[in-house]
């Protein structure tokens, strides 16, 4: 008996060692949520520092990943980009890479894109709220509510949105020559009043009667840029306080079936009528539209004040400082000023940047993107390096002068060789938590251009998220439907703006009507209209 005892006792020490053991391995070979040693203590979810390189395929550039800021990034987080960047069309090469599973670690999509969807219903993208909930903790704080409208139909995050937030900047506008706006119209040359449609048309005609011609070329009154024909049309929408759809008994329309648009057209081609409209509006290139308005024969133009840069910049040096195009409102006749719509920005911004399924360490990745998207990695990404291209005085962000003036120089030569907001990638619009913007390039010392701009124009803007990407399905019926009738819609306002009178005008505009019915508008906007339902419960 006591041998027996004996020999239970010694099992049960043994299986109790065992058991011990059993456990002591397990605890030491428990992975620490994705870190490894060098990530700090166990358990945690510090960032890793070991080289590791990561393939990105960013449609916007094909770069390599090797200057200042990018070194800077490697050195803070270990890890080194590898550029995916095809020459040619970005959609067909994520076409291919979607058909053949031959996908890099991360990638950028147009946010808007149905190939985001793809990529999704495919599995070729993964999730990302767990991610975001261990390893994001920045990005959480920094996107804030945007991640609950970036979810997919399913809950899920796939993305994150690039140059999101809404920012209070000025899109399109009537660009006027400053000198001319004060010889004819003095009051409300340095802003801050606007013009009413009528008003406008005066101006317009009081140009062409004083000055017919500058140094010996006939001048022109209004031009446009014909290939930008959203940028013409986003201008007079604005005027008229359009925006993406006509809302109708809870349902979604094409925005010409707003009556105010009819009244557009029909403005648009009373300019037209008048001589006051650049007969050769349709078919203007974009190189011979900047050329047109940098001869200083121009008195005004459509589209956002940026599009003229190139121009200004000869008539700056030409002519004079005040002889460039600033942005000004023109507000139909009746309607409120802050009813206009000139500035349509989607808070959920232009880019969607996701990581895929190939990817072998997403949670590395992760940590990578929680980085960027923070303060340090933003000021990082859009100032530069502290000590070498910007100080912290009194609190706050300062830009060394030596940086401005190279932007102002050359930007796409300083850009490329710094870094400097070169990688624009999980930027936010708006102000860091000093107060300067985290673009410095673009936001930190306004040009009196962009100061008109903003003086006129910023309290037309409005958020278009909620309008975005709710067109058909590419492949569906009705994504076909859509197609069609955004050929006929164009090519019918077109002929309606340069119609010889007002009534033909009016027929053209009814026929376009009675032709986008036939191809099946009621069927795109069924689409649009419960797009715009499922969103707007996914964002209660």
């Amino acid at each position: 008996m006591n041998a027996k005892k004996w020999l239970l006792s010694m099992l049960t020490a043994v299986m109790l060692v065992s058991v011990l053991s059993a456990c002591a391995s397990n605890s030491s070979n428990k992975p620490s949520n994705g870190s490894n040693a060098e990530n700090g203590a166990e358990g945690t979810n510090e960032p890793g520092t070991e080289p590791i390189t990561i393939t990105f395929f960013d449609k916007n550039t094909g770069d390599k990943f090797d200057n200042q800021i990018a070194q800077e990034i490697t050195k803070r987080t270990g890890v080194t980009i590898e550029i995916q960047q095809p020459t040619g069309n970005p959609t067909e090469k994520l076409n291919l890479m979607l058909a053949s599973e031959d996908l890099p670690d991360m990638i950028m999509f147009d946010r808007s894109s149905d190939l985001v969807a793809k990529y999704i219903e495919a599995g070729a993208i993964i999730p990302l709220n767990k991610l975001i909930e261990d390893y994001g903790h920045d990005v959480s704080e920094m996107y804030g509510d945007v991640l609950n409208k970036t979810r997919y139909k399913d809950g899920n995050n796939y993305y994150l949105s690039n140059w999101y937030g809404l920012e209070h900047e000025p899109v399109f506008g009537f660009n006027m020559r400053k000198d001319i706006v004060k010889e004819l119209a003095p009051d409300k040359a340095e802003g801050g009043v606007p013009f009413t449609a009528t008003e406008f048309k005066k101006l317009l005609s009081d140009f062409k009667a004083k000055y017919p011609q500058i140094d010996g070329k006939d001048t022109i009154a209004l031009t446009m840029d014909g290939e930008n024909f959203g940028g013409t049309m986003g201008t007079f929408k604005g005027m008229f306080g359009l925006t993406n759809y006509y809302e109708k008994d809870g349902k979604l329309q094409y925005d010409v079936k707003n009556p105010a648009y009819r009244d557009m057209i029909l403005y648009m081609n009373d300019l037209y009528r008048s001589g006051l409209m650049d007969k050769e509006w349709a078919i203007n290139k974009r190189q011979v539209w900047e050329q047109k308005i940098a001869t200083g024969t121009i008195f005004s133009s459509t589209g956002a004040y940026w599009d003229l840069g190139n121009s200004n910049t000869i008539i700056k040096k030409d002519i004079g400082e005040e002889s460039q195009l600033f942005a000004y409102k023109v507000v139909a006749d009746g309607l409120d000023p802050s009813k206009t719509t000139y500035g349509g920005r989607s808070s959920l911004g232009w880019d969607a940047i996701a990581i895929t399924k190939k990817n072998k360490n997403p949670e590395r990745t992760m940590q990578f993107i929680n980085f960027l998207a923070s303060e340090e990695g933003q000021y990082l990404l859009m100032w530069g390096i502290e000590g070498t291209h910007w100080d912290m005085k009194d609190g706050k962000h300062t830009p060394r002068p030596e940086v401005l003036q190279s932007f102002k120089d050359d930007w796409a030569a300083y850009t490329k060789e710094t870094g400097i907001r070169k990688w624009t990638w999980f930027i936010k619009n708006g102000p860091g938590a000093d107060g300067t913007p985290y673009d410095l390039p673009g936001r930190y010392e306004r040009s009196p251009i962009d100061q008109m701009a903003i003086k006129n124009l910023s309290d037309s803007v409005f958020d278009t998220a909620i309008y975005d990407g709710l067109s058909p399905q590419g492949g569906t019926p009705e994504a076909l439907n859509e197609q069609k009738i955004n050929d006929i819609t164009r090519q019918a306002i077109t002929k309606a703006i340069m119609a010889p009178s007002a009534e033909e005008a009016g027929a053209i505009f009814d026929k376009m009507l009675s032709d986008m019915k036939a191809a099946g508008d009621e069927k795109v906007e069924a689409v649009y209209t419960a797009n715009f339902a499922v969103r707007s419960e996914l964002w209660q």
